[in-house]
């Protein structure tokens, strides 16, 4: 199996115009100095199937969150799916929190491997090539379909995301 995984920026929510166009109320914060409520978009690819497998955390983008989003992913998958997997080839952009030097990231990622019960190769994109990273493609693309639309809760955010079509699905 053959993924892609990537971490957005963090994403304020809130009264923010984001930069873009508003639907309805076009009243938007100047600033989002004092935001308290922020989400670290995560994605992972299958890029044999063209899936695309979005979640969103209150955490920073950590190696730890990498790992978790990765567990939730693997919990959704058909158990059919999973039988005939052999190994996981997981293509990352080696930035801080998914960078093959960093401790806490290995560590993890060798517990995700021994819970999942399967090998797993990392493969690592150059610097500034990761606009060959599929998931970077589904950022702009959920930025696209957000169109600066005022996120004014985790819900909203969601609700959009799942609207967001991938690959016409």
């Amino acid at each position: 199996m053959r993924l892609s995984m990537d971490c957005k920026a963090t994403v304020n929510i809130g009264d923010y115009s984001r930069g873009g166009k508003t639907r309805g109320d076009n009243r938007a914060a100047d600033h989002d100095m004092g935001c308290e409520e922020k989400h670290t978009p995560f994605g992972v690819v299958n890029e044999d199937s063209g899936s695309l497998h979005l979640s969103f955390g209150s955490s920073s983008k950590t190696s730890d969150f990498t790992i978790d989003s990765l567990y939730a992913w693997w919990e959704r998958q058909a158990p059919e799916e999973c039988a005939h997997v052999t190994h996981i080839q997981i293509k990352a952009d080696n930035g801080p929190e998914s960078n093959g030097r960093r401790t806490q990231f290995l560590k993890r990622m060798v517990e995700f491997a021994d819970h999942i019960g399967k090998s797993i190769r990392l493969l690592y994109y150059p610097p500034h090539h990761s606009k060959y990273n599929p998931v970077e493609r589904c950022w702009g693309i959920l930025e696209k379909h957000w169109n600066g639309a005022k996120l004014t809760d985790a819900q909203t955010m969601l609700e959009w995301a799942k609207s967001m079509t991938w690959k016409g699905v």
